[in-house]
């Protein structure tokens, strides 16, 4: 049974015999790179960056259903993707329109 399976994913339309199965998969590299920024301090972070990815994952993650084959490697890394990618602007946000200013005695 389990031999059938392996098969069977192998031989998918969207298998790693594919381009289909490898890029998808190399893109979990820039989710892991994303989750890496968490630690980033918000200055650093490029809000017009992180709405370009957020906005593009969000695009793909239909589209990844849309197409023939569905190609739920695609799917599942761009919904993670857009999901760091929402932390990021709401960090980012956060910081920039709802935090305290800070005073230079409190920078001393």
């Amino acid at each position: 049974m389990a031999t059938s399976r392996l098969q069977a994913l192998w031989n998918h339309p969207a298998g790693p015999k594919t381009i289909h199965f490898w890029a998808p998969t190399f893109k979990w590299g820039i989710n892991i790179a994303n989750i890496a920024d968490f630690s980033k301090p918000p200055e650093k972070i490029s809000l017009p960056q992180q709405i370009a990815v957020t906005a593009m994952v969000l695009i793909w993650s239909r589209y990844s259903l849309v197409i023939t084959p569905k190609n739920f490697n695609l799917y599942s890394v761009n919904v993670a993707m857009a999901g760091t990618g929402i932390y990021q602007l709401s960090h980012k946000i956060r910081h920039e329109y709802f935090s305290e200013p800070e005073t230079e005695a409190a920078k001393e």
